[in-house]
Order: C-alpha cells, then sequence, then structure tokens
C-alpha cells in the first residue's frame, strides 16, 4: 500500500499500537471495577486544561494532563467522603472543565485552535511528542501491570476483601484514577474528548464477552482495540471521513458481531 510510505501514517500506526495496549490495561480496570463515569467526566473536564493551555500559550496536551489528574484527584476525594455522592462529584468536574474550557478558548489573545481536533480527534496528526508521551504511559503502566496486577485485581474485583487483606486500598485507587486521566489526555489525538471513553471501554466490554479472566480480558481488548483502530484508519481513507468516528464504528461493530456470535453460541 502506497500510503504505509508516508511518515504520518507510520506515526498513526504506531501511535495505535501504543494506545491500544495503554488502553487495554486501564480499561480493563475501569469496565472491571464500574468507572465508566468517572471516566466520562473526566474525559470531558479534560477540556478545561486545553483552554487553559491555549490561553496561557502552553501545549494543551499538557496542561490537560496536570488539570485532567487534578479533577480525578479531587473526585476520588469528594467521592470518598459521606457528605458527597459520587455522581455529584463527578457532575462538578465535568461541567467545571468544560465551562473552564470554552471560557478560556473564547479569551485566548492568540488565534482561535481547531476545537473539532480536540473534540473528535485525528490520529493522523499525531506528533513525535505525541508517540513519546504514549510510550513513557504505556511503559509505567506495562510495569505496573507486571509487578501490581494482583492487589489491582483484588481492588477491582473486591473493594471490602482488599481492604481485610491490609492491601493498599486508597493509594491504589487514586494511583489508578491518576492512570485513566493520563490515559484520557493521551488518547485525545486519536479519538478526541468526545469519543475517547469509548476506546476505554468497548474493546474491554467485547473481551469481557469472550472470557472472564481478568489477564485475558486485557490481552483480548488489546487486540480488538488495535484491530478498531486499524479497521478505523483504513475507513478513514478510503471514505475521506474523520478517524476517531470510524475508529469507535469499528469497534462497535466488532462488538456487536461478538455480542451476536455470543447469543447464536448460547441458544
Amino acid at each position: 500500500m502506497d500510503i504505509l510510505q508516508y511518515g504520518f501514517f507510520q506515526n498513526a500506526l504506531l501511535g495505535s499500537l501504543l494506545a491500544s495496549i495503554l488502553c487495554g490495561l486501564v480499561g480493563t480496570y475501569i469496565v472491571t471495577r464500574r468507572l465508566v463515569f468517572i471516566s466520562g467526566g473526566l474525559t470531558h473536564a479534560s477540556f478545561g486544561g486545553v483552554g487553559i493551555g491555549v490561553f496561557l500559550g502552553i501545549n494543551p496536551i499538557l496542561s490537560a494532563m496536570v488539570f485532567t489528574v487534578l479533577s480525578a484527584f479531587g473526585v476520588q476525594w469528594l467521592s470518598s467522603r459521606n457528605d458527597m455522592r459520587e455522581d455529584s462529584a463527578i457532575a462538578v468536574f465535568w461541567t467545571l472543565g468544560m465551562s473552564i474550557g470554552v471560557i478560556f478558548c473564547f479569551l485566548s489573545p492568540s488565534f482561535m485552535p481547531d476545537l473539532s481536533s480536540y473534540l473528535f480527534g485525528n490520529i493522523l496528526t499525531i506528533t513525535y511528542t505525541d508517540l513519546w508521551s504514549l510510550g513513557v504511559l504505556t511503559a509505567i503502566a506495562l510495569l505496573a501491570a507486571i509487578f501490581c496486577l494482583r492487589p489491582i485485581m483484588y481492588i477491582a474485583f473486591d473493594r471490602e476483601f482488599a481492604m481485610s487483606q491490609g492491601l493498599p486500598v486508597k493509594l491504589v485507587e487514586y494511583v489508578m484514577v491518576g492512570f485513566i486521566a493520563l490515559t484520557i489526555v493521551a488518547c485525545l489525538r486519536m479519538v478526541g474528548i468526545v469519543l475517547v471513553i469509548s476506546l476505554l471501554t468497548i474493546p474491554q466490554s467485547t473481551a469481557n464477552l469472550l472470557t472472564l479472566s481478568y489477564k485475558k480480558i486485557i490481552l483480548y481488548s488489546i487486540l480488538i482495540g488495535w484491530l478498531s483502530c486499524l479497521g478505523g484508519l483504513m475507513a478513514s481513507y478510503y471514505m475521506n471521513v474523520p478517524s476517531g468516528a470510524c475508529i469507535i464504528l469499528v469497534s462497535v461493530l466488532i462488538y456487536a458481531i461478538c455480542k451476536l456470535l455470543t447469543i447464536l453460541k448460547n441458544k
């Protein structure tokens, strides 16, 4: 294929592989722990960091990482208190981030950025800096999975049991929500704020149809996520439509096929 000779497409292929590994590791914890709503709130809160970065004239992805991690810690802290429900804490940071992002983007003294690239993503615009950040974050996530997988599994499946075993549950929870926040921002270039939560949940939900093993869910979701990215890239190239939306559409189609096959098998 002629397109493989272009540097931007090679970056997109490498970025999709790294993002699939990262989302497979982090997304499995999200789905198992049922943190999809929290992830959705952090995804939209990240727009506040984008707006601040645009206003200050710094890299919006860097400012989004700081803002989203702080929002994740804020959600975790408020959720652990008895005077506020978890969904209320999520709503606070969800709406706060979106409003701050819109206000600072419009107050920016420089030119208005292409907001659609942050809202809907375009993996073909991924840069070497994005690849480095994805690579470092993926390497850290892999090391955490290798050395700390068992306590993470215990906490994901049964928080009370993990606490009874003396595991540092609160510390692991803060570390994992931090990872979730960083993963969300690292994937903004690929699928955007609107769709990034799908990359963290749909491949994992598909893998959960095929197995109940935590380790196999991670492995299958990485494979399904990368196939979704490859299929979405091809569809985007030949149909001349946004790559982020195509990636999510392919992942939903894979889920639908696996779900149908599961129903037919059970019958």
